[in-house]
């Protein structure tokens, strides 16, 4: 399963390893990246409303072929092991690898970088120069079962005792309107602001448990475009957790089909 993965082991990884930066192409080049690292930009592989996959509009998944032209291009094939990076705590970072996920990766191949670039740069050295890369034919496989879920089962989830459906936005964008009966997570209440990475097991584990998000229960997960929830289901899946699923509409797609909000 996907999962977070220290600096140490990327370091020990080499030539083993596919090392993908989603920042923009300006930091990419202009700040430096992790050696070896290939740029794949966040905007890239982000559909607009007119390329999405579902009719949900902006931020939901790229087009299959746009995929495989960007995953060949950086020189990955399907067999390869991916760990990806930026410079946001693993937020766009986490996107990417749960896209890949959902265009059939093997999920035990993919890995986030617990950290991010800042964090990395003040003890490792990093490259300005870009890695040449052999262009692969990348091929899409789509797994049979994924953790994709659509409005129906998100408004169940909410009447289930078994599941938990949870909010992955900010207060305030939970207050001034949320699915119905859904609990209140920020994705950054997981995040370590010293280290910049995932908080410490057990202090991750309080504070799901706080919120009401136990691994024996079913959870689902929703923001607005679907990339905060990346960043959450990825913690979920490496903390243990067997039932996570992912929302991929999220409130896009849940508000244009005119579906109830609560307020706080």
């Amino acid at each position: 399963m996907t999962d977070f993965v220290s600096a140490e082991w990327v370091s020990n990884r080499g030539a083993d390893l596919r090392v993908v930066d989603v920042r923009d192409a300006w930091e990419y080049d202009g700040l430096g990246h992790l050696p070896g690292a290939v740029n794949v930009p966040f905007d890239s592989f982000r559909a607009d409303e007119h390329g999405a996959e579902s009719d949900a509009g902006e931020g939901m998944l790229p087009d299959k072929d746009e995929w495989t032209q960007l995953l060949s291009a950086a020189g990955i094939t399907a067999e390869s092991e991916i760990v990806a990076y930026d410079d946001h705590h693993g937020v766009f970072a986490a996107r990417f690898l749960v896209t890949a996920e959902l265009f059939g990766h093997d999920p035990d191949r993919l890995h986030l970088l617990d950290g991010d670039f800042s964090s990395w740069q003040l003890e490792r050295e990093t490259s300005s120069e870009t890695p040449a890369v052999e262009p692969t034919d990348y091929e899409v496989a789509r797994p049979d079962a994924t953790p994709l879920v659509g409005p129906d089962a998100v408004a169940d989830a909410a009447d289930d005792p078994d599941a938990v459906l949870v909010d992955t936005r900010e207060d305030e964008e939970y207050d001034a309107g949320h699915i119905p009966g859904a609990v209140l997570l920020d994705w950054r209440d997981l995040v370590d602001d010293e280290t910049r990475g995932l908080l410490p097991r057990d202090e991750a584990l309080s504070v799901l448990e706080r919120a009401g998000i136990v691994p024996e229960k079913r959870i689902v997960l929703y923001c607005n475009t679907a990339r905060r929830i990346s960043h959450t289901y990825v913690v979920l899946r490496h903390l243990g957790f067997e039932q996570v699923d992912f929302y991929e509409g999220s409130l896009t797609e849940w508000e244009a089909q005119g579906r109830p909000l609560e307020t706080n």
